[in-house]
Parts: structure tokens; sequence; C-alpha cells
């Protein structure tokens, strides 16, 4: 377990990048910056190393992403719900369970909120009566991949594929159902092909609008810290990303739910949000 957690962190890191890249560009994109961004292209633009990529320019409003929604629905992708409505998408990435999964639960349940957990492999392998209690709290648990690698540098199918297949052979045998086919890039490192891919075996694939550095177990975020950016950020349409591995999720979920919705916001389904862009 202590080699699998290594790996997982490690492999986090890598991500730090876009986290810098979110918070420079909330502040500091220029006026070209911006029109680089928003202007249409025919070929997807990964942010730097294939990384998603954010850009919070006003506050309450969806980020400017590196794709637009209608670039990104071609391949059944998505990051957010294209609306004026006050609707969050909740959705975990679960690498490893080191006791906060139950606590998520617990809120989640208290709240009636939904939420879609993305799962990789050796979770659903040392956690099956957490994946089982997912799906009878009625949450969805999607493919995070076997070992949670760069996908974006899969281009053959095959590779891609065995990574795709390998987390829904594990999630059969611990659960005797089929998983949903929604997918989340690890790392969000991602090519048009790798968008391609997925689509290819069925699966729709989903980015985020909001997330925050949350998974380092021995450096968490404070409350305060959380909140101004979990808070301060949200906006009609968002898909958060949080991690079932971090400690401060687990004690301020009750009360970040209890926010949301005094602030006017309500609960949808990753079905309810591609069905968006149908």
């Amino acid at each position: 377990m202590r080699e699998k957690i290594a790996k997982y962190v490690t492999e986090k890191r890598a991500a730090v990048f876009l986290v810098f890249l979110t918070a420079f560009f909330a502040g500091n994109i220029t006026a070209a910056g911006v029109a680089r961004y928003q202007a249409p292209h025919s070929v997807l633009q990964p942010a730097a190393e294939g990384n998603w990529g954010l850009s919070f320019q006003e506050k309450g409003k969806p980020p400017v992403a590196n794709a637009t929604f209608e670039e990104l629905s071609k391949y059944n992708a998505y990051y957010a719900e294209n609306t004026q409505e006050k609707r969050i998408y909740l959705t975990f990435d679960c690498g490893y369970e080191n006791g906060n999964t139950p606590a998520i639960l617990e809120a989640l349940k208290k709240h009636q909120v939904p939420a879609t957990f993305f799962v990789v492999g050796n979770f659903v392998k040392d956690n099956p009566e957490l994946v089982q209690r997912m799906i009878a709290e009625h949450h969805t648990v999607g493919n995070h991949t076997e070992h949670h690698p760069d996908m974006s540098q899969m281009s053959d199918p095959a590779s891609f594929r065995k990574e795709i297949e390998g987390l829904e052979t594990l999630f059969h045998e611990a659960t005797g159902q089929e998983i949903t086919k929604y997918y989340r890039p690890p790392q969000g490192k991602y090519s048009e092909a790798n968008l391609k891919m997925a689509q290819n075996l069925g699966y729709q694939t989903f980015f985020w609008s909001l997330a925050y550095v949350d998974w380092y177990e021995q450096d968490q975020p404070t409350k305060e810290e959380a909140f101004e950016k979990l808070i301060g950020r949200i906006h009609p349409g968002a898909v958060v990303l949080l991690h079932n591995t971090s400690r401060t999720n687990a004690d301020i979920l009750d009360e970040l739910l209890t926010q949301w919705e005094n602030m006017g916001y309500s609960f949808g389904t990753l079905e309810q949000l591609a069905a968006s862009f149908v």
C-alpha cells in the first residue's frame, strides 16, 4: 500500500503545474492570452505538457478553458454546463483510501447530493465495500484508469484500451455490475486522440471547472483556504473536482454543501450535464 500511495502522490505532483497555471491566469492573463484562449480553432489545444488548463477571469462565471464547450462536445467530453442556472456537479477522484471517504459519503447522504466517484484500480481492489456503498447510496462510479498513468502519452489505442478495460474488470469483480462509462483523464492530461479513443470505447469524458490543491496528505489546506477557493470560485454549471484522500474535504463537506445551498445552488448528475449538450 505504501508503494501505491507514494506512486499516486508522485503523479499528483505533476499536476501542480496546472494549479500554478490557474493561479497565474486568475490575476495576470493578458489581453492577448484571453484572445488566444477564446478564439475558435479546429484542433484542441491542451495546456503545456498536455494539462487541462483553466483561467478564472470573473467571479461567479465559468472559467475559460483551453478547449471550448463546442470543441469538447464533439468527443462527448465536458468540463461544465453552459448555463445560467445555479447547478453544481460534484465529483471525487479516488486514488487510495485513508479513512476520509466514509465521512464524505455521510455528508452527501445528509444533503441528498449525488456525486460521481472516479476510481483507480487499487482503490477498487482494496475497498470493494466502499465502492458497493457508493452504488447503494445512488452515486455514480466512473473510470479513472487502472494504474493512473499519463494517458496523453498513449498514442496506441490498444494501450489506452488496456488501462480502461483493466479498471472495468476490477469494478465488475468487486460489484458484479458494469461500470458507468464516464472517464476522467489522470492528472487532467489528455490529447485529442485520447478523447477520440475514449469516445470509440463508448465513454464520455469529464474534466472540471473548479478544483484546488487538496491531495497532499501531509500538507492539507486549512478550512479557510478551502472555502476561499470553493466558495469564491463557484459558478453556475460547475463541475467540481475534490479528492477523497483529503482530510479537509471530509471535515468541511457538510458545511460546504450547506453554504452552496444557501447561495441558491442545487446539485445535478453528470448524466444531466451531458444531456444538456444534446
